[in-house]
């Protein structure tokens, strides 16, 4: 319900602006940008509208229901599914146009079954993420069943993922793309030559220009928010797309002595000020985030949040300011000349700032902001 004082303000022209940005690092190779997880919290249907119109040439999602809803909004440059789906999902694949990733011969004929025709696939490898992928071994064969399946599908890409990018100094990256290129030799020996070659993740587009090949799948970096801090200085002119933000719902003087919240595990130190600010760890701020020294910008100053965070509110020590109901206080963003990040929050939690925004809950508002919001 619009006008509860909590929401997110979700910056489409910051995200637009990295899209380009990042889109002129990688270049020649193309940006498709990575909007599942409700695009990392942030909206993924207003996001994936955003990144296209910066130059976004694909868009990738999780599962098969974030692809019907980007395409069910009017999207329809193509949208790659990251990982094999329940074979019970390949009509709802086939119907919306989706490009599925497969890894076995039988994804391969779960959709040539699904009434597929002419649908492009892309071919996972694991070159040691160990996550999913068919083995190098295993590559050609997939690949002939695909050919085989033909003019129900066609392989359109090969693809591997990094599991260390973001460490630029690991060797275990270049080991990744030896095995990715011994895999597409084999491949195109036995007469694959598929036409899009990807392996970059946000990490990988930035760190290693080795890893763009033909795409790149930016996620993270794309909402302004840094990979790893081993990749933190290739990450400078990129902004946060997200602010949390809510307004004081109640300013209460407290004593010497006093404790606060649940436990009562805050006794302050002398006379202040403590405003409440309703929102809470139902909405994905976390319940821990006080006593790992959390704080919340108010009137352009950092103030400790303390007390344990309750489900639906948590309190700030705003000290001797004057504060009213109704003032606007910022949980991540910027205020005056402070900014709190969802790197600050995961450093502090011991978390990714990934983690922080894909956290924050359908609870609160996105107030989507610029070109083409709605």
């Amino acid at each position: 319900m619009a006008g509860r004082w909590a929401w997110a303000h979700v910056a489409l022209a910051a995200l637009e602006d990295n899209v380009r940005i990042l889109r002129e690092v990688v270049a020649p190779a193309s940006v498709w940008a990575v909007v599942k997880a409700d695009a990392y919290g942030h909206g993924a249907v207003a996001c994936a509208r955003a990144a296209v119109r910066a130059g976004a040439a694909g868009l990738c999602v999780a599962l098969v229901q974030e692809g019907v809803e980007l395409r069910a909004a009017g999207i329809e440059v193509p949208i790659l599914l990251l990982s094999e789906q329940p074979p019970s999902q390949a009509p709802a694949i086939v119907s919306a146009r989706l490009t599925p990733t497969v890894c076995s011969v039988g994804h391969v004929e779960a959709l040539r079954r699904a009434g597929a025709a002419d649908l492009a696939v892309h071919l996972k490898v694991d070159t040691g993420m160990r996550r999913v992928g068919c083995t190098p071994a295993d590559a050609v064969a997939v690949a002939d069943a695909i050919a085989a399946s033909a003019p129900a599908l066609r392989l359109e890409g090969v693809w591997t993922h990094l599991a260390v990018a973001d460490d630029p100094a690991d060797p275990y990256t270049a080991q990744q793309l030896e095995r990715f290129d011994s895999v597409l030799g084999d491949l195109a020996a036995a007469g694959h030559r598929p036409t899009h070659v990807h392996a970059a993740n946000s990490a990988g587009a930035l760190a290693h220009p080795a890893a763009r090949r033909d795409l790149v799948r930016v996620g993270i970096a794309m909402y302004g928010i840094s990979p790893g801090h081993g990749v933190d200085h290739l990450t400078l002119g990129l902004r946060p797309v997200m602010s949390l933000k809510a307004c004081v719902s109640f300013v209460k003087r407290v004593d010497t002595g006093d404790r606060i919240s649940y436990g009562l595990r805050h006794t302050f130190a002398a006379p202040t000020t403590v405003a409440t600010l309703p929102i809470g760890y139902a909405d994905g701020v976390p319940r821990r985030l006080a006593a790992a020294g959390g704080e919340v910008l108010v009137g352009g100053r950092r103030c400790p949040i303390v007390g344990v965070v309750t489900m639906d509110q948590l309190m700030v020590d705003v000290g001797e300011m004057q504060v009213a109901v109704g003032d606007e206080a910022v949980l991540l963003g910027a205020q005056g000349d402070e900014r709190v990040t969802a790197q600050e929050w995961g450093d502090l939690l011991g978390t990714i700032g990934y983690e922080v925004v894909c956290g924050i809950s359908a609870r609160v508002e996105r107030r989507h902001l610029g070109p083409g919001a709605r």
